[in-house]
């Protein structure tokens, strides 16, 4: 049978129905979900970088930018969540309209999204506790809060000996603690994600609101700084600049990636009380109110700093203890390192719930789709993903993981804005609880958005891409294929 067959509707509704999936999530637990997913480290380390090389304080135009792009996603997801409210996200969209070699194209670069995303969570979680120690006056050991080419790069900064060995353990923790309450069940999940948002939320909004009182216009003076060419390392200019609205446009495929996490809701329907209407919602409302949330502290902390005196590293830290309000960097480190741990959660929960799905398509091992007796979680893939993530994140460096999650989301928000309008013109008939408005119009300009934002993304990332995209094509046609479901269905 062809590789482009797609799996009918009717599947997808009786999967729904025999799901032993508890569903225990409301609109507003799915819109904290997604909150969770979108507000960590972007916030508190992006916005340096973007403000300080690119945008200045027109940042908050990056921000609206790279939100009205994510929005043309978004609205997609939410009209096929509405129509599918099954686990796989973006993979079992495209398995319901283009076809299963697509569908599992999808599915494999979203394993990729949510893997190396727990993994760089994880690493940047590790660095946020030490810091927060640090303000206690407790120090980890370099070796011991590093992988070894890190903690080797950190010694001969600081004048010492490098170590031979290195492990970066409070990576290596995090991941097992998120793992154990994942594998304890969605509720416990659920409510831990609730307690850490209602800390991030607070914690911005007292960054909002405090910053306020600090704001001077005329770090606003010029809104959009003029260009300034970048000089390559032999002296010469390379023909590229940055500011102006080109830097503006830059810096919003930066802060793209501080959006990164309101798909994950749409993993989370197998565990909605009323995934037809509260996905779509949840999906809307976290991208929206994060959108709201980061445009305010983006235009507070140009006002309190100017935008070339800002810390790449530590922007938001840096800003408050810039006019003088040291003790405000405790709270901003602390719900920094809260915020990551609720990314890390939600990403690690997408992941199973995406291996979910493909199992349950006989697309993947058996394995896979076990749920625990008592707690009705695919507990063995959740360890197995824990196992890999803490693995990874103790002995890989940052930037060895970070943008590789990049190009399996861009990939998945392209590919749902080209299925949904696909559905929409070969199923019109279908019940659609949530429409997209403008689909034909709102579905190309979110593929024109995300393939542009692919366009910038490194040489090594896109060769890394095509290598796992390579290892993907091999594994369904060895194994996926034979045993799809849809595949015995034609034996039979």
């Amino acid at each position: 049978m062809s590789v482009w067959r797609v799996k009918p509707v009717s599947a997808f509704e009786a999967d729904m129905k025999k799901s032993d999936l508890k569903r225990v999530l409301t609109k507003w637990g799915l819109t904290s979900l997604g909150i969770g997913a979108i507000i960590g480290g972007g916030i508190f380390t992006l916005t340096g970088i973007a403000a300080h090389d690119y945008a200045g304080p027109a940042l908050a135009l990056s921000f609206v930018i790279a939100g009205i792009g994510c929005l043309f996603a978004s609205l997609c997801y939410a009209e096929f969540a509405s129509v599918l409210p099954v686990e796989g996200s973006a993979y079992a969209y495209a398995y319901g309209t283009v076809g299963e070699l697509f569908a599992w194209f999808i599915g494999w670069n979203l394993i990729l999204e949510y893997m190396m995303g727990a993994t760089t969570v994880a690493v940047a979680w590790s660095g946020y506790f030490v810091k927060l120690l640090h303000l206690f006056r407790v120090d980890f050991p370099i070796w011991l809060c590093n992988d070894l080419a890190t903690a080797t790069d950190k010694c001969i900064a600081l004048g010492l000996t490098p170590p031979s060995f290195a492990f970066n353990l409070p990576a290596l923790l995090i991941t097992w603690l998120v793992t154990y309450i994942l594998v304890k069940g969605i509720k416990e999940a659920a409510n831990t994600n609730n307690v850490i948002v209602i800390i991030k939320i607070a914690v911005v909004l007292f960054v909002i609101v405090v910053g306020a009182f600090y704001i001077k216009a005329e770090n606003w003076t010029p809104f959009i700084p003029d260009k300034v060419p970048i000089i390559g390392e032999d002296g010469i200019a390379t023909g590229k600049f940055n500011f102006g609205f080109g830097g503006v446009l830059t810096a919003a495929t930066i802060v793209f990636f501080a959006y990164i996490g309101f798909d994950a809701v749409s993993t989370q329907s197998g565990e909605a009380i009323n995934p037809k209407k509260d996905v779509p919602f949840a999906i809307i409302a976290s991208l929206i109110i994060c959108t709201v949330l980061y445009i305010l502290v983006s235009l507070v902390l140009t006002g309190m700093v100017r935008y070339d005196q800002l810390d790449k590293a530590a922007p938001v830290a840096s800003a408050f203890s810039g006019i003088g309000l040291n003790w405000a960097v405790f709270i901003i480190t602390l719900a920094a390192t809260a915020g990551l741990t609720s990314v890390m959660l939600v990403m690690m929960l997408g992941q199973t719930r995406i291996f979910l799905g493909m199992a349950k398509d006989g697309l993947l091992p058996q394995f896979f789709k076990t749920l625990h007796p008592k707690f009705k979680t695919p507990h063995k893939s959740t360890v197995l993903v824990g196992l890999i993530v803490s693995v990874v994140a103790a002995l890989t460096p940052i930037d060895k993981v970070s943008q590789m999650c990049s190009m399996g989301t861009l990939l998945a928000f392209a590919m749902v804005c080209v299925a949904v309008m696909i559905l929409r013109y070969k199923k019109p008939e279908l019940e659609r609880p949530y429409r997209t408005p403008a689909v034909y119009v709102v579905g190309c300009l979110g593929v024109a958005f995300n393939i542009f934002l692919m366009c910038f993304v490194r040489k090594e990332t896109w060769f890394a891409f095509l290598i796992w995209g390579a290892l993907g094509i091999i594994f369904y046609f060895v194994y996926s294929k034979r045993n799809s479901n849809l595949e015995k269905q034609v034996v039979e």
